[in-house]
């Protein structure tokens, strides 16, 4: 799978009557892509509050360092596992599931050589099958605005708190990752 290539972001500041660029970069950007009278689509989105994209990646690391399932994963890796496991932050792709399960048989063979009759009748009842796998979209400044990434941390906060700390509530796991913020 290949990813797709962004489109430039240009920051702007709101002045009266519009916007102008933010900085001597945005400016010459605009300059060498655009013309005056140059009709332009535009997204807005506010940057976002850079504690709390550092306390998504403590809550990372406080999985990390604290849960058995994450031992020895950085915390971005955890953060990407948690996505997918609870589905917080995620895109659908449908893929033909027998091409994924040559994947998987590969690997198993390679470990367990006698599995190859197995594996080769579950690939039989795949043909023609399509999965819906799970795809983590970037947490990143420019791919998710503030409100849509609070909701996902909201959300990996439930999950570890049904899944992993059920003697804690999703605020008091949020908590326990703020105090990491401010001990780093």
């Amino acid at each position: 799978m290949t990813k797709r290539a962004s489109r430039p972001r240009y920051a702007l500041r709101v002045i009266r009557g519009g916007y102008a660029p933010a900085d001597a970069f945005t400016a010459a950007s605009l300059r060498k892509r655009h013309r005056v009278g140059d009709l332009v689509f535009a997204e807005f989105k506010r940057p976002r509050n850079p504690g709390f994209h550092r306390l998504a990646h403590q809550l990372g690391t406080l999985l990390a360092e604290n849960i058995e399932a994450f031992a020895g994963l950085e915390s971005h890796d955890v953060l990407k596992r948690m996505q997918v496991e609870g589905g917080i932050g995620c895109d659908v792709a449908l893929v033909d599931a027998s091409s994924m399960w040559s994947q998987i048989s590969e690997a198993v063979i390679a470990e367990v050589p006698q599995a190859r009759l197995v594996m080769a009748m579950i690939g039989e009842l795949l043909v023609g099958k399509t999965i819906p796998v799970k795809l983590p979209r970037s947490l990143s400044y420019e791919s998710m605005d503030e409100d849509e990434f609070h909701a996902v941390i909201a959300g990996m906060c439930a999950h570890v708190s049904a899944k992993y700390w059920k003697d804690c509530t999703p605020e008091q796991i949020e908590a326990m990752a703020s105090v990491y913020v401010e001990a780093a």
